[in-house]
């Protein structure tokens, strides 16, 4: 990472301890803190550092420092009233960004009323990214912050010879490229040249909204 991220994590059930350890690998700081004392056992070796305490005691979080990390999220499993006090807490705290694992539409709205900045839903986001997946040929990830936009994968075919200055996929189609594979190269080239032809097989990876993307043959 660019910069020192320091992370939060109340609840340390299978979500919030998979997203811990995701973030670990990812360099951020990652302070866990959990009620039960066996989820604490748990993620001792997993996490940065990690605190038994009862988040909804506006109390404990300020003496753990909770508000001043760049992020905090709550992922306390079904416990809607415990994660939107939490929540709350943190908001009247002065926490800068703090995201919320929701039980339903209705704790979602909710939550975006007391100021919560992003509100999760694991199992449906995954639920997208597989449809999506089964769906659209050549697609490598959604990006959820962005409703629509996808990174996806193009293989040359009718554009053999031509350059990307000529294609011109940002006025033409409102796409961006962002790396090319070409054949033989196990590698993908990063900000590819503009003026170079791009020959069949070639592999473009490209950034747009999914609509966008689908009217484009490569």
């Amino acid at each position: 990472m660019g910069r020192h991220i320091q992370i939060g994590i109340i609840g340390l059930g299978k979500f919030g301890l998979a997203l811990g350890e995701a973030l670990m690998k990812q360099g951020a700081e990652v302070v866990g803190v959990d009620a039960h004392p066996a989820m604490v056992k748990r993620a001792q070796d997993v996490l940065t550092q990690v605190y038994q305490a009862d988040a909804t005691d506006e109390t404990a979080l300020k003496q753990l420092g909770l508000a001043d990390m760049t992020y905090v999220v709550i992922g306390v499993g079904q416990q809607m009233e415990a994660s939107t006090l939490i929540a709350l807490h943190l908001k009247e705290l002065g926490a800068p960004q703090v995201w919320v694992k929701a039980v339903s539409e209705d704790h979602e709205k909710i939550l975006y009323k007391i100021g919560v900045d992003f509100v999760v839903f694991p199992e449906r986001e995954a639920a997208e990214q597989i449809a999506h997946r089964l769906t659209v040929p050549g697609l490598i990830d959604m990006l959820p912050f962005w409703h629509g936009v996808v990174l996806q994968q193009l293989t040359i075919d009718e554009w053999e010879g031509k350059t990307l200055r000529e294609i011109d996929m940002t006025n033409k189609y409102h796409v961006q490229a962002v790396a090319i594979g070409n054949q033989g190269d196990k590698d993908l080239s990063f900000v590819p040249n503009a003026n170079k032809p791009l020959a069949r097989g070639d592999v473009l990876i490209v950034i747009g909204k999914e609509d966008d993307i689908s009217k484009i043959k490569s």
